[in-house]
């Protein structure tokens, strides 16, 4: 996923490799809501810890996919192939996350569409380069651990 991010910079093309944070690296974001602190949903690190179990999954990539456009334009992803594995971790996730303020509905067993976002704020006539300077070839991939990702606080909290 790092060399999609290096293909989409090296075209000048907007690009989550450009974002430099230690935190930042390719995810999959399983469950989405305004707030998953502890503060927030006692004792949810914990439930969604016991809850994934070890977190060693082999995963593959497929296509390029589009989201939008919203604001500021089109979302350009990589689809992440769903196996029975991948989904039965999100489900005993969002299982132990229950039901919070502002979840997303697309983070919601039935409506998930697990992807690695590859670049945000992208221009019709930037998508049309984009999809041209990226690897169409599937890729092997290892999803490794789960985190929790504060946007408030900037950090990150490893869960399993």
């Amino acid at each position: 996923m790092r060399a999609d991010w290096d293909r989409l910079i090296e075209a000048g093309l907007p690009s989550s490799g450009r974002h430099r944070s230690p935190s930042n690296r390719p995810h999959i974001t399983v469950v989405a809501a305004p707030s998953l602190a502890p503060e927030t949903v006692p004792g949810i690190d914990e439930r969604v810890a016991a809850a994934a179990g070890f977190v060693d999954l082999p995963l593959a990539s497929a296509g390029v996919l589009l989201f939008g456009p919203g604001r500021g334009g089109y979302v350009v992803v990589r689809q992440v192939v769903t196996t029975p594995e991948l989904l039965e971790l999100h489900r005993r996730v969002c299982d132990a996350v229950g039901t919070v303020p502002g979840q997303a509905r697309t983070s919601f067993p039935g409506a998930w569409t697990p992807h690695i976002t590859l670049a945000r704020r992208m221009r019709p006539d930037q998508v049309a380069v984009a999809l041209d300077v990226l690897e169409p070839h599937p890729a092997l991939l290892r999803a490794v651990s789960l985190r929790r990702w504060d946007s408030d606080a900037r950090t990150v909290v490893r869960l399993a």
